[in-house]
């Protein structure tokens, strides 16, 4: 399906002020997307897709820039509550096709939820690693740079990237242990209206996704009494990442504070984070390339891939 045309809403902030404060004005008074908007997105075919297990859900999309390459690469993970319930990858065909027109490839990722067989604890995050692996199998075939990566993750997607910047201090005894230096290491981190921190955040998490923590982090037991040791991002830090945070000033299912609590989090500890807030923007207008708030979600991208925007 063709992306939807960009409205000069979704132009680089530049360029609106280029046309004066009345252009700015007007993109920043556009009403916040709705959970209807965004069930609504979609985007451009992906150029090739790889099952990296046996279940439906677990599968990768490419999206290739045109040109020769070696190009950057950005792994896109969707949100969705943790559940079916609320789209996914195809509403990420929106940012992936924005981002492929701008040179960077996108590796846009499926995996198991927790309402699917084989899905929550522990298979969501076994799916996160073998799509990783399976992106690094296929590098070299389609010239992608692994050295310029950026993980994006939306929502519960937001949780799950910045788990992958921390896999390498995973407890040796976890079944989420994939050795002290896993493959395609994740070192920066976008995290749109992400819900990272599963501890801190559990009645939040309730509130907004109506997930319980057992079945983010499983139950504990005698050889894993801490279910947050191998599942909570915010407590797999430092991990050397840097982290953008970028939340919308209306987002209710992650508000800002959460970003900033997190941010504070990983900085004590080392890290490197930082937050951006999207002016007038809802939780769903952090993914949408049509969205007024695109320019900055693209802006963070480019910097977190070390490329200089024109």
């Amino acid at each position: 399906m063709p992306l939807r045309p960009f409205p000069p809403a979704a132009l680089p902030l530049a360029l609106l002020l280029a046309f004066g404060p009345g252009a700015a004005a007007t993109a920043s008074a556009a009403a916040p997307m709705t959970l209807a908007d965004y069930l609504a997105l979609e985007g451009p075919a992906p150029t090739a897709r790889f099952a990296y297990g046996s279940a439906a859900s677990q599968y990768a999309e490419l999206f290739l820039p045109s040109g020769a390459g070696p190009f950057p690469v950005a792994v896109l993970v969707h949100g969705g509550c943790w559940t079916s319930r609320f789209g996914g990858i195809t509403q990420l065909r929106n940012m992936a096709g924005a981002l492929a027109a701008r040179g960077i490839a996108v590796w846009n990722v499926e995996y198991r939820r927790s309402d699917e067989a084989g899905g929550g604890y522990p298979g969501t995050y076994q799916d996160m690693h073998a799509a990783l692996a399976l992106l690094g199998q296929q590098a070299a075939r389609h010239r992608l740079d692994l050295e310029r990566l950026v993980a994006v993750g939306h929502s519960a997607g937001g949780q799950l990237v910045q788990w992958m910047a921390g896999r390498a201090r995973i407890p040796a005894t976890s079944p989420l242990y994939a050795g002290s230096a896993p493959p395609v290491p994740v070192r920066a981190v976008v995290s749109l209206g992400g819900l990272a921190d599963l501890r801190a955040q559990a009645p939040l998490i309730k509130a907004s996704c109506g997930r319980d923590t057992a079945e983010l982090a499983g139950l504990p037991g005698p050889d894993r009494p801490d279910v947050f040791a191998d599942t909570n991002a915010a407590e797999l830090v430092p991990n050397g990442s840097r982290t953008w945070l970028v939340t919308g000033e209306r987002d209710t299912i992650s508000p800002p504070r959460v970003a900033h609590e997190y941010a504070a989090r990983a900085r004590q500890a080392g890290d490197a984070a930082e937050v951006v807030i999207l002016p007038g923007a809802s939780h769903y207008d952090e993914v949408a390339a049509s969205s007024p708030a695109w320019p900055r979600v693209l802006d963070v991208i480019e910097r977190a891939l070390g490329l200089a925007r024109p």
